[in-house]
């Protein structure tokens, strides 16, 4: 782990940021290993292009592949989460131990907001990006999962993983607001879907595992609803978001 990543896991100031910082930084090694994550930052031009002195590249940016009109979730895919190989071989475990469908699309999307958006209270960005797209089963598990993976359950063989006592100490408590979370999904009728996504999740950080995710495409044509327009271009309450992600380095 980079020194860089230590110092963000270690400034966190809550349990729940220093879970964060720990999962970006698994999913940042494992992409590394394999090929250079995008650069997806705020910052003045690192590598100025040859005869373009423009300190920020507003909107389409040369360095990064330029998405299409009305894009994709596949689009995002290839062109900005790529290779999130992270999420990518969460839905694959989950499929290959046989879960619902339903399952596999959340562990596909669980995660997609922190390397490519924001990391802090994931599980909550991440069901908001696609709560218009999904059922509303598969964002409210991806929005629990955020406390869930804090609880152990022994009927599905989920325990608190270790790397957490590892990184934060055996003494840490969640947050107030974990911890209610927990305790109104636990009761809750989609509580399983949830605990499936922290099931799939942990065991997903495999070292030369690639999948993409055209493996995927008949599960997203059953499950997610692609809006007229694209993403990022229908109006929708969480156009913004997509946008962000499509031009990363806007100024403005």
């Amino acid at each position: 782990m980079s020194a860089a990543a230590a110092a963000s896991i270690a400034g966190a100031t809550t349990l729940s940021a220093k879970a964060d910082a720990l999962e970006e930084a698994m999913s940042d090694e494992l992409d590394k290993r394999i090929a250079t994550p995008w650069m997806c930052s705020i910052d003045p031009t690192p590598e100025p292009i040859p005869g373009d002195n423009r300190p920020w590249y507003q909107h389409n940016d040369p360095r990064l592949p330029q998405m299409p009109a009305e894009p994709t979730m596949r689009d995002f895919f290839k062109l900005r989460f790529a290779p999130a190989n992270h999420v990518l071989q969460s839905a694959a475990c989950a499929r290959a131990n046989g879960m619902d469908e339903k399952v596999v699309l959340a562990c596909l999307l669980h995660d997609i907001c922190v390397s490519n958006l924001i990391r802090t209270d994931h599980g909550y960005w991440c069901a908001q990006m696609v709560r218009p797209y999904v059922d509303e089963e598969i964002a409210w598990a991806i929005e629990a999962h955020q406390a869930l993976r804090f609880f152990p359950d022994n009927s599905v063989g989920y325990e608190y993983p270790e790397t957490y006592i590892r990184y934060f100490g055996a003494d840490y408590k969640v947050e107030p607001y974990i911890e209610e979370a927990y305790q109104t999904a636990k009761n809750h009728r989609w509580y399983m879907t949830g605990r499936l996504i922290t099931l799939n999740d942990l065991y997903s950080f495999e070292e030369g595992v690639m999948v993409d995710i055209d493996n995927f495409e008949d599960i997203i044509g059953r499950h997610w609803s692609h809006p007229y327009g694209g993403l990022g271009f229908d109006g929708s309450p969480v156009a913004h978001m997509w946008r962000s992600i499509i031009w990363p380095n806007n100024f403005l």
